[in-house]
């Protein structure tokens, strides 16, 4: 990660007088993670990026405009690395972009911002952080990973508490309520432990109920290993991963389920510069249908330096009564029921 300081300095001179300058301190970060991997799923080998996590050229940075107040910007571009082209369908600036004020009271923060439950779901319940092919994301539902037009605010921390609240402001005009959306999250942080309560819920297509989706997420670190778990409940069409139409070419084409409910267990085991990796997730849905799926994944890590590790991962899902779920990893829904990785990351 780069610094640059920018020292502001303004002033004024009159004849035979100063006048004393104002001096506000900024600064700007350059970051960036690139990702590339081997794949192997479902009769397809391919190189391809952002599989562990996606592929990234971000700026954020703060300014200190006085009494206690920064003001702070986060631009984060998508990038594949294999192609050098744009991720999030091309947009210039499609893992984040928003500008905000933090102060002594909390921060608020306007523009295109992380759903809360998507965050809470690969931040604190699962050991593959929703990358690789053990990424939680390929079945535990969520409604999107990013929400356009919103407005947050973070609380500051109190007694190892969090909270933050989300407001998307819609704006896709003949949509029911204009897709509107609120996410809530509590989070709570002691030492080894992390808990976090995280609901995201949005207007639903005309004539059609609101996607809710609601997770209890948490961690704890025993030293030689630490645990995951997680519980969601998902109601509304979308609020589950559902992207191909019939993936295996089922004589009847499967449905969106509506009513689900997933859990999550997993554990992370550091042995050295070498992390393993496990995680089992079952999704159960409450539609008639029932096609519950469940996906048990496998992986490793290999820290060459602080800031570039080899990755290897291997999941496979197992459908029930014509479910269609696939193993995908950070930025892809995949192809197939199961799939094996082989990547390098590099932070920078």
């Amino acid at each position: 990660m780069k610094k640059i300081a920018l020292p502001l300095c303004f002033g004024l001179a009159a004849a035979h007088a100063a006048i004393p300058v104002a001096h506000a301190q900024s600064s700007v970060d350059v970051y960036g993670l690139m990702d590339a991997a081997l794949v192997q799923e479902r009769g397809i080998s391919k190189l391809t990026s952002g599989v562990s996590a996606g592929s990234r050229l971000g700026l954020r940075g703060t300014e200190d405009i006085g009494n206690g107040l920064q003001a702070v910007f986060t631009l984060e571009a998508g990038l594949l690395t294999d192609t050098g082209g744009s991720d999030q369908a091309g947009q210039l600036f499609g893992r984040q972009a928003f500008v905000g004020i933090k102060s002594p009271l909390g921060m608020l923060t306007v523009g295109r911002q992380y759903n809360l439950q998507s965050q809470a779901l690969t931040d604190v319940a699962d050991p593959f952080e929703g990358g690789m092919a053990g990424a939680s994301t390929n079945i535990a539902g969520y409604s999107a990973t990013r929400i356009d037009n919103t407005v947050r605010y973070t609380s500051p921390e109190w007694r190892g508490l969090t909270a933050i609240a989300m407001l998307g402001a819609g704006e896709h005009s003949g949509l029911a309520a204009d897709q509107r959306s609120l996410g809530l999250s509590l989070g709570y942080v002691n030492g080894p432990l992390t808990l976090r309560l995280a609901r995201q819920s949005r207007g639903g297509e005309p004539g059609k109920a609101n996607v809710n989706n609601t997770i209890l997420a948490g961690n704890y670190s025993f030293g030689l290993a630490t645990a995951f778990a997680g519980y969601g409940s998902n109601t509304g069409e979308g609020s589950s991963m559902f992207f191909a139409e019939n993936p295996y070419g089922a004589p009847v084409a499967p449905t969106v389920s509506t009513d689900s409910r997933d859990a999550l267990v997993g554990v992370a085991v550091p042995l050295g510069a070498t992390t393993l990796l496990a995680s089992f997730i079952h999704k159960d849905d409450r539609n008639a249908a029932n096609r519950d799926a469940q996906q048990l994944a496998i992986g490793a890590t290999y820290a060459l330096s602080k800031r570039s590790k080899f990755y290897v991962a291997y999941a496979q899902i197992r459908n029930r009564n014509g479910a269609a779920y696939m193993v995908g990893n950070a930025t892809e829904v995949g192809s197939g029921d199961r799939a094996l990785n082989i990547g390098l990351r590099h932070a920078f």
